[in-house]
């Protein structure tokens, strides 16, 4: 319980903190100045997204690359490498030369707990990662077909609880936010569900659920948006402290009765070892490209509150998750 009232804590806090945060690096710009010749001309720069295109980590990279060109002065580029919840992108990003030109998107929990579970083999930890800025916090939400019986969540729950995992329910792969949102809420309401991991990300979830071939949506507030409105999902409850502005007619699980919070934290980061001119140029042009008001506004039409975090505070921010969800994870580690 103690862990999970952390959890929440430092997820509701999010808004607080990207108050604090925004603006929280006034010399980055003058710093990067003294980034003699980077980039170089001519030469690009990789944007590695661990997830496939289409889904909330692939839109984020793409709203801000046309700034970061501008900012930057030279071509940047996105490129998918989905897979294996997120770990092989991430993977890639932490085996590239740390001289600016490959960043990634990075998003917890899927960075952050990879490297923590010795079964996942993975390559990389913490320290394998340069934060850079971080963009947003995601809530999780619990989202059915539209001609579903089920009109609330209590509906949904009290049914997997009566008839333990009669009903599909999504995630976007292992260890990932929506396993974790998943799990927590099975382990404190008696619910039952069979999970289907799409390992290659929201996109392929989504794709799934619309064709019928899981009955829950497991996602977030950014993934479901645009099917709300469209008259595509029911969502029946979003794991906040508060409403999201985009969905304002939907419930927090608190105000159902379930005092859970979860949701993914998205950012971006460069492999470890940066030159200090290099990180500070490229957190600079970050740092404009997400608060960006065009961006900003995009993302807000995508149902997310721009969070902004700069490079040392995203670290900090890492490392407490990496402590909290070292607790929670032997919830993810259970045969399903």
């Amino acid at each position: 319980m103690k862990t999970r009232m952390r959890l929440a804590a430092a997820l509701a806090a999010a808004s607080l903190i990207a108050l604090t945060g925004c603006g929280a690096n006034p010399g980055a710009t003058g710093a990067a100045g003294a980034a003699s010749d980077f980039p170089k001309k001519g030469k690009s720069i990789d944007i590695i997204v661990a997830f496939g295109s289409g889904g909330a980590v692939d839109t984020a990279a793409r709203l801000i690359q046309p700034v970061l060109e501008k900012e930057l002065g030279t071509n940047v580029e996105v490129i998918n490498k989905p897979g294996a919840g997120g770990q092989i992108g991430y993977t890639q990003l932490t085996s590239a030369k740390p001289d600016g030109y490959t960043i990634g998107a990075t998003g917890s929990p899927s960075v952050v707990v990879s490297p923590l579970d010795p079964s996942r083999g993975a390559k990389y930890t913490r320290e394998s990662f340069q934060p850079l800025g971080r963009q947003v916090i995601d809530p999780t939400v619990i989202a059915v077909q539209p001609d579903s019986p089920y009109k609330t969540i209590k509906d949904l729950l009290d049914a997997a609880k009566a008839n333990p995992k009669s009903m599909t329910a999504s995630t976007t792969g292992l260890q990932t936010g929506e396993h974790f949102a998943l799990a927590q809420l099975q382990e404190n309401t008696g619910s039952e569900f069979a999970p289907v991991h799409f390992s290659e990300g929201a996109s392929q979830a989504t794709t799934a659920f619309l064709g019928k071939h899981v009955d829950v949506l497991v996602a977030n507030v950014s993934d479901v948006n645009d099917l709300s409105k469209q008259g595509k999902a029911r969502v029946l409850g979003v794991m906040s402290a508060e409403r999201a502005p985009s969905l304002p007619d939907i419930p927090t699980f608190k105000e159902s009765g379930y005092d859970l919070t979860a949701g993914t934290a998205r950012g971006y980061s460069a492999p470890a070892g940066l030159p200090e001119d290099v990180a500070k140029k490229l957190e600079a042009a970050i740092q404009k490209a997400i608060e960006d008001p065009a961006v900003v506004k995009k993302m807000q039409d995508l149902g997310l509150q721009t969070s902004y975090l700069n490079g040392a505070d995203y670290k900090t921010f890492w490392a407490g998750q990496e402590e909290d969800f070292k607790e929670v994870l032997p919830l993810v580690q259970k045969k399903d």
